[in-house]
């Protein structure tokens, strides 16, 4: 018998960091030293802590039954807080938070929530490829926005036909950007929530990212704009922030009505978070300032220390203000995925090719900060042999 895939799971191209990890292990079989600079996985442990009470929670057999779907309330009291002393914004812990299996799992799942067939997302390009790929498992029709350099990575809303714009129901974008670096001023987002309100358009903004800053540079939330709850939900994610990938802990927020959506899909697909990884959680939020200030003054002389390898090298590269990611134009006559399969080749450096994240990356690379300064030197070191 001939097994048949789903439709929309042919339109579904291999998942990028899959293809990546292939490679990867690949080249490591042939004995290749890897310096890792594809993926963004922080090289950190999560702190002491946070292990400990995961520790202390697991052992506690009142956590190893069935969690609440719509999370633990004293993980959404945390939750609300930390908004407050982060942003000043207010939030109602019961209503307009939803602790997630990660933010990526909200994300994937909100299409679910609002697209009927043939409706329309509106996708940045280039961009974490879920926000394409959730929208098409879903039955939707992503349509492109360009991030391009010379609108420093914004869409350019004006440039959306009239006859899209009747056709959406979603828009995702993320900012401080993956892959781009790149950040939002204020008055875009002000524009933004105005374009979306004016058309109806829930807008999902993805906040990854939101505590990596350099410089003085700290993120906004979209809820720091006037009118935002009236369209938004807003994705954190404690993955970046405190090392916890894989705990595979995040969540949405805002709009109590986008919110309570997702928590439907969400009731109807999972059983809720491992209860000894909120109460992890918890105790993540109410880490001091401190451990934040730490990884950033860490990553930012990572950051200094790969851009001026790289601008040596003849790397066109300006210095983000956010996130652990360069993107850097490609100086060679060459696309984006041989070039990537050149350095793994030759220099034993993983990086991930922009054409990944959508055909608005073409001619891009990034690389993750997510090596030691010692490694970093080395790749810069092998770079200069090519």
């Amino acid at each position: 018998m001939q097994i048949e895939c789903a439709e929309t799971l042919k339109k579904i191209p291999p998942y990028l960091f899959v293809e990546i990890d292939k490679a990867k292990r690949q080249a490591r079989a042939e004995g290749k030293d890897l310096i890792d600079l594809g993926i963004g996985d922080p090289d950190t442990p999560t702190p002491l802590h946070i292990i400990e009470s995961l520790y202390k929670a697991a052992c506690d057999p009142a956590n190893h039954r069935y969690a609440l779907d719509a999370g633990m309330p004293a993980l959404k009291n945390e939750i609300a807080l930390w908004h407050k002393k982060r942003f000043k914004v207010t939030l109602d812990a019961q209503t307009e938070i939803l602790p997630l299996i990660g933010s990526k799992e909200g994300i994937a799942h909100t299409p679910f929530a609002f697209l009927n067939k043939f409706d329309v997302a509106l996708v940045p390009d280039p961009a974490y490829p879920a926000y394409r790929n959730a929208t098409i498992l879903a039955g939707g029709e992503p349509y492109f926005m360009p991030l391009l350099e010379n609108n420093d990575f914004l869409p350019d809303l004006k440039k959306i036909p009239a006859s899209v714009l009747k056709k959406t129901k979603l828009m995702f974008l993320n900012y401080p950007n993956n892959p781009t670096s790149a950040v939002a001023p204020r008055r875009f987002l002000q524009e933004l929530v105005k374009f979306c309100v004016k058309n109806k358009i829930i807008l999902c903004f993805d906040m990854a990212y939101s505590e990596m800053g350099f410089d003085n540079y700290l993120a906004p939330s979209i809820f720091q704009i006037s009118g935002a709850k009236e369209i938004a939900v807003e994705f954190h994610s404690l993955s970046k922030t405190y090392n916890m990938t894989g705990w595979r802990l995040g969540w949405a927020c805002g709009n109590k009505d986008i919110v309570k959506a997702i928590a439907k899909i969400k009731s109807n697909i999972d059983s809720g978070i491992f209860q000894a990884v909120q109460i992890a959680g918890i105790t993540a939020l109410k880490t001091k300032e401190e451990f934040k200030q730490k990884m950033c003054k860490m990553y930012k002389a990572r950051r200094d220390l790969l851009v001026g390898g790289l601008e040596k090298l003849g790397w066109p590269i300006n210095p983000p203000k956010a996130t652990f990611y360069l993107w850097t134009k490609i100086p060679y006559k060459m696309d984006s995925i041989a070039l990537c399969d050149m350095i793994m080749q030759k220099a034993g450096i993983v990086a991930t090719p922009g054409v990944g994240f959508g055909k608005y990356g073409e001619g891009y690379v990034r690389f993750a900060l997510t090596q030691d300064k010692k490694r970093i030197k080395e790749a810069v070191k092998r770079l200069s042999f090519l």
